[in-house]
């Protein structure tokens, strides 16, 4: 049997605070490096790290990878969800600008997209495609994905079989939370468990 243990961890705070940010490409701020910095140890094994694009996971992977002699892969299916015109607002803006169209997104995401933005269904599909390449690619391995809330909440929809239509709104992902998955591979199937989430 070969064992893979995935840990996933959201960036830090960026530049600006809490806003939907999608594909705004924002930096971490002072306080976002020192919540990363927190939030890894010393005793964190990883052979490898696989990182999101953007500058707020990037940078900080980059540094960690350096450190610590690993290896660093960038997915581009890691980035976060696109939020179309909400991108860079504020939800107290989103609520002044598009009236309940926000409460309805939480309430069922898949039907109830920002206006121009990346479709729940496209967006689960891309992640999970992105994820499960390098859970086979570095099968065996202990891996650190550094990578976005939304990222983290396909993921875990995809273990646990959470429906997409509440994948927003299941859990708390706050930033540098941290998940671990086990993945276990036999003649038997794989078998994919949380073991941890850490907000």
């Amino acid at each position: 049997m070969t064992t893979t243990l995935i840990d996933l961890i959201r960036h830090g705070e960026p530049e600006g605070g809490q806003m939907f940010r999608g594909s705004q490409d924002d930096p971490l701020s002072a306080r976002g490096w020192q919540q990363m910095e927190a939030a890894v140890t010393s005793d964190d094994g990883w052979d490898a790290i696989v990182s999101s694009p953007m500058t707020r996971c990037r940078l900080f992977a980059e540094k960690l990878a350096e450190n610590r002699e690993i290896s660093l892969h960038i997915e581009d299916d890691l980035r976060e969800i696109g939020f179309g015109a909400w991108e860079g607002l504020t939800a107290e803006q989103v609520q002044q600008q598009y009236g309940d169209h926000l409460n309805r997104f939480w309430q069922d995401s898949v039907n109830f997209i920002p206006p121009g933005g990346e479709p729940i269904p496209d967006f689960y599909r891309r992640v999970t495609q992105g994820f499960n390449r390098w859970q086979e690619k570095l099968a065996g391995q202990r891996i650190l994905v550094v990578c976005h809330g939304g990222v983290i909440r396909m993921v875990l929809a995809d273990v646990l079989g959470i429906p997409l239509e509440k994948s927003f709104t299941g859990f708390a992902v706050p930033y540098a939370c941290r998940s671990r998955l086990q993945v276990d591979q036999s003649d038997f199937g794989v078998f994919r468990s949380l073991i941890s989430h850490q907000p």
